[in-house]
């Protein structure tokens, strides 16, 4: 496995919290591990395999969370110093937070708890890591797509958008100014 694009997820995790900030809202810190699962999922999707962060992800009992990350904030932002992000990462950061930011902790929760990764990590036991090649293949429209073929017991579980659906096009400018929609 390559390097990931952020060094560590302090920064992912500060970025969600400023966004919820710049946005008016208090983010809950069970609502900014859902974020950060899914902002893994979908970056890994949008970028062919590659990490978002260097963390790993359990099933926990009210959903995924990364232990580490959920311990440094669950009691408030600490006093740390992050390092920016690069464009791409913000872009998917903030794709990920437009489409499931305004969901309420509960909603997410309950989305994400029937979503495969997460159930068969958690049938194994709970605190069992989520693989992130799980992540990808039930997150990418390949998945998507052999999940609405088979109709077995995972077209029951609740779907997911797509990487095209979750993550906004980015608008860029073409050699004579006219804006132009990039994904990735």
């Amino acid at each position: 496995m390559g390097p990931t694009a952020a060094d560590s997820g302090f920064d992912v995790a500060v970025w969600f919290l400023d966004r919820a900030i710049a946005d008016g809202e208090y983010l809950q810190p069970q609502k900014m591990q859902r974020l950060l699962f899914l902002a893994q999922a979908y970056y890994g999707v949008a970028r062919h395999g590659e990490k978002l962060m260097p963390v790993t992800f359990v099933a926990g009992s009210d959903g995924p969370f990364e232990p580490t990350l959920y311990r440094m904030f669950e009691r408030g932002r600490p006093a740390i110093e992050t390092r920016m992000l690069d464009e791409h990462v913000v872009h998917v950061l903030d794709s990920v937070w437009r489409q499931f930011g305004p969901h309420s902790i509960d909603h997410l929760n309950k989305l994400i708890a029937r979503h495969p990764p997460y159930m068969d990590a958690l049938a194994i036991a709970l605190n069992c890591e989520i693989t992130f090649e799980s992540m990808i293949a039930f997150y990418g429209t390949q998945g998507l797509k052999r999940r609405q073929s088979q109709g077995g017991p995972e077209a029951i579980r609740a779907p997911a958008p797509t990487a095209e659906q979750a993550l906004r096009p980015r608008t860029l400018r073409n050699h004579d100014g006219k804006p132009v929609s990039v994904r990735g």
